[in-house]
């Protein structure tokens, strides 16, 4: 069972630490080339994971959801400070800014799967080992892609739809972001206990997110061809 459990954690622990830091590094990088340096004169823009860890939400809250055996892994990396008004085109650069992140992950999904060509050359062991690790690489960073971008903030996609939306409908979805984390957990966590509580199938986390997961990992593995 420790075995196990140790296993469980190596073939997970780098694919978390890189899809969640530089998701985070990517924020940082497009940022300061569109003109805010806030993060890089805090050393943000730079791809050692060290810089963006985040000891709850990169180590302890991912290590306990994999002991439970949980449905879906889920953590965040220290946020990048961005200071928008110092963007040249604040409203459109706060659209590219927060597409940064999703796009950083399915960069690492399609990289992860392209090296998926090489377990062969591997000795069987560490060939194995390798194929698990890149295979979560690939399911864990299209899984944060498609939720980071469900249009809500301070999710990416919310910031992304609070900049391409027009002014009556910005600005109500912007003051929603104090409130967002919140809104998270009662439509992912409480609703579907509730749902089956009163008989009633209800699973967001699988309609909204799991199954255009699946559709890109399809198209990913189309993509580099199969290993």
């Amino acid at each position: 069972m420790f075995e196990e459990t140790i296993y469980l954690a190596s073939v997970w622990v780098l694919p978390v630490i890189f899809a969640i830091t530089l998701h985070e590094a990517a924020h940082a990088y497009v940022a300061w080339r569109l003109g805010d340096d806030t993060a890089h004169r805090r050393g943000r823009v730079t791809f050692n994971p060290i810089k963006h860890v985040d000891p709850v939400g990169t180590v302890a809250l991912p290590a306990i959801l994999l002991m439970l055996k949980a449905p879906f892994l889920f953590g965040w990396a220290k946020p990048v400070p961005v200071r928008f008004a110092q963007l040249g085109r604040p409203r459109r650069d706060m659209v590219l800014v927060a597409l940064a992140g999703p796009v950083s992950n399915l960069i690492q999904a399609t990289i992860a799967a392209a090296a998926l060509h090489l377990v062969v050359l591997l000795p069987p062991e560490a060939g194995a080992w390798l194929n698990q690790t890149l295979w979560n690489a690939v399911v864990l960073n299209v899984i944060l892609a498609v939720f980071n971008m469900l249009p809500l903030p301070p999710l990416d996609g919310g910031r992304v739809a609070v900049g391409i939306l027009p002014a009556p409908l910005a600005l109500p979805l912007a003051r929603l972001e104090r409130f967002g984390l919140f809104i998270l957990i009662a439509v992912i966590i409480l609703l579907p206990m509730l749902g089956r509580h009163m008989g009633v199938q209800f699973d967001f986390f699988t309609q909204v997110v799991r199954v255009p997961s699946e559709w890109i990992i399809r198209g990913i593995a189309a993509t580099v061809g199969p290993a």
